[in-house]
């Protein structure tokens, strides 16, 4: 038995709109967007905020809702990437990060053609952000990373032994032994969620089910992931071709931590928060802000604070 949510969902304050992109051959990018062109009198940049890995765009509610809130509306664009949400894998079995950054290229050629962005990425959305910025500099004005620390250096003997993974992974995934987990509600999508991360209200839980998860003809709600997801990535992490790229962003960066660093869980000493300030020395004009009483989602935990610090370093 299923007992329902504690409260309701979340109530919005800016109302989102679903739409499709074709990006790159046609494939149908689902994209978030909120306000209109003519939305921020002072006609800033168009805001463009890109999710991490199992997530959805539909993530940055919080954090739009509560730029609101602060007087500061922007027109916000935040795309679902492919495999995530409601945009399709395009037949692909696995996933390769330099498609991510043409894909973002592709819609920032669609949504802003003649004008920079203001471009704001969690995560694994921090880290394409971060690399789009070194690569295209001059389609960015100002950068904000949320706990986008990359990932632990690689070495160039450990090739053949990734190679090999993932061709192991593959035929796993095809075997169908990669298959995501799924739910028989909306609300044990939300107590999902609440266990992952303790700090997310129930309200904000059960209106991030509705979008991290669909149900199936069954009722059967399942994660909108591509299991290839969880094939591991057969590119090693080359440290030094990163920190080439970040000596190239020109934008000012804003990167935000969380207060609750949750490095060592995930890597057990292999990659630490010393390493990723270190390597953050590349990037030519940086700040770094922390956000107390928060973990990794913490847009989530507190939009308010999130917000605050975009305001004042996006004006």
């Amino acid at each position: 038995m299923h007992t329902s949510a504690p409260h309701p969902a979340y109530t919005e304050i800016c109302t989102p709109r679903s739409t499709t992109v074709p990006v790159r051959g046609g494939l149908p990018y689902h994209v978030m967007q909120w306000g209109e062109p003519d939305a921020c009198a002072d006609h800033s940049p168009l805001l463009v905020m890109v999710h991490g890995w199992m997530d959805v765009g539909a993530s940055f509610q919080f954090v739009v809702d509560a730029l609101a809130s602060l007087g500061s509306p922007r027109r916000v664009v935040a795309p679902d990437w492919r495999g995530f949400g409601r945009t399709p894998a395009g037949g692909a079995d696995c996933f390769w990060f330099p498609d991510y950054l043409a894909d973002l290229d592709a819609m920032l050629d669609h949504f802003s053609p003649d004008a920079p962005v203001d471009l704001v990425g969690h995560s694994m959305g921090g880290n394409i952000a971060m690399m789009y910025a070194g690569v295209r500099p001059q389609r960015v004005r100002r950068l904000i990373n949320l706990e986008g620390f990359g990932l632990p250096a690689s070495r160039p003997a450990q090739a053949p032994g990734r190679l090999a993974q993932w061709l192991d992974e593959i035929k796993a995934l095809h075997a169908g032994d990669k298959a995501l987990r799924h739910y028989a509600s909306a609300d044990d999508v939300a107590r999902r969620l609440m266990k992952t991360n303790p700090r997310l209200p129930a309200d904000k839980a059960l209106w991030l089910a509705s979008h991290w998860a669909a149900p199936d003809a069954q009722g059967q709600w399942h994660i909108l992931g591509d299991a290839g997801h969880k094939v591991v990535n057969p590119q090693l992490y080359r440290v030094e071709e990163v920190l080439a790229v970040h000596q190239r962003i020109t934008a000012p960066v804003l990167a935000v931590e969380a207060s609750h660093n949750q490095m060592v869980q995930w890597w057990q000493g292999r990659f630490t928060l010393d390493e990723y300030h270190e390597r953050l020395k590349a990037v030519p004009n940086l700040q770094i802000e922390v956000v107390d009483d928060a973990g990794h989602m913490l847009h989530h935990d507190q939009p308010l604070r999130v917000a605050s610090l975009m305001q004042k370093f996006l004006a």
